[in-house]
């Protein structure tokens, strides 16, 4: 992003802040680097602390579904230096994300959350959020051999989101989760209108969370399910993964218990990341959405402005945050 002027706690003429990530998509689990470029104001300051928040936008639900926003890991990159006026200061950085973070796109596919790095200037006990920028964070190998395989088992994606709240009975660290929700193939959607996937990646495995909205019979109602397996991260072939997550179809269709394969990854952990930075070419699930004739809102496909405009959507909400902080 352009530089900004930090306007609000630190004053007109106060530094200026620009982070520069690295390019391409961040993984689950994996490091971030980048840079933090600062430009000194009209005068010498001591930059008490320079912070990186990762925020996300989520879905809060209550009596009126609403979005807000979440900070998911903040992390400290710098401090303890002086800035003097009007001189360049650049502070690279690496940090590790969070295993659970929301995975935002798929073989270059945006999928629908919208995260961002925030950064934050601490100066004579004063705080300011600056620069905001989009992240991108592609699958892990596991993950993205999980959503190949229900692309090639039929299934079609139609959208993601974060939600706010903890899954019962995971391991769940974040205060949100992601689900990716999935349409069925002919030969199950008699039994299923769609299922919703949540990763929740761990150093030593996966968690699959499957929830199936489950369609009504001659003396039954709809119902949800939700069935909970586990995977390693150790690699596989495709062919592995799909008789996997076929299996684990089979059961969220028939309503049988879910099948835990800890035993499995526990004694093959390996490298989370396969030995790669990316995976085998997993685009059948966003393939065949982007095949069909309801790509878009129907498709939930994001287009990419709404990540563009990541800037203005969060600057918002803390401009609105600050107004009621001078009202009052």
């Amino acid at each position: 992003m352009v530089f900004k002027k930090l306007l609000g706690a630190l004053g007109v003429g106060g530094p200026s802040v620009d982070t520069v990530l690295q390019t391409g998509p961040a993984l689950p689990g994996g490091p971030l680097s980048g840079e933090v470029r600062l430009r000194g104001g009209g005068a010498d300051v001591s930059v008490d602390r320079l912070s990186l928040l990762l925020v996300a936008r989520v879905e809060v639900e209550g009596d009126e579904e609403h979005e807000g926003t979440v900070v998911l890991e903040r992390f400290t990159v710098g401090g303890g230096f002086r800035l003097p006026e009007e001189a360049d200061h650049a502070v690279p950085f690496t940090v590790t994300l969070p295993w659970e973070t929301p995975i935002t796109e798929l073989r270059g596919q945006r999928l629908g959350p919208v995260l961002g790095i925030r950064t934050e200037l601490e100066i004579s006990g004063a705080r300011d959020k600056g620069d905001l920028d989009a992240l991108a964070v592609g699958p892990l190998p596991a993950q993205e051999a999980v959503l190949e395989a229900f692309g090639q088992l039929g299934y079609v994606f139609r959208s993601a989101d974060l939600e706010l709240g903890h899954i019962r009975g995971t391991g769940q660290q974040l205060p949100c989760y992601q689900e990716i929700e999935i349409l069925p193939p002919a030969d199950h959607a008699h039994a299923v209108n769609e299922i919703e996937v949540t990763f929740l990646a761990s150093p030593g495995g996966l968690e699959v969370v499957i929830e199936a909205d489950k369609r009504g019979g001659l003396f039954a109602e709809g119902h949800d399910t939700v069935h909970r397996f586990t995977a390693p991260h150790y690699p596989a072939s495709q062919d592995v993964w799909n008789e996997r997550v076929d299996g684990w179809l089979k059961q969220v269709v028939a309503g049988g218990p879910a099948r835990s394969e800890s035993s499995s990854y526990e004694a093959h952990q390996g490298d989370p990341y396969g030995g790669r930075r990316t995976g085998p070419g997993a685009g059948a699930v966003v393939a065949g959405a982007a095949a069909g004739a309801a790509v878009g809102v129907a498709g939930g496909m994001v287009a990419a402005e709404v990540v563009d405009e990541i800037g203005d959507a969060f600057e918002a909400e803390e401009d609105e945050e600050g107004d009621e902080g001078d009202e009052g």
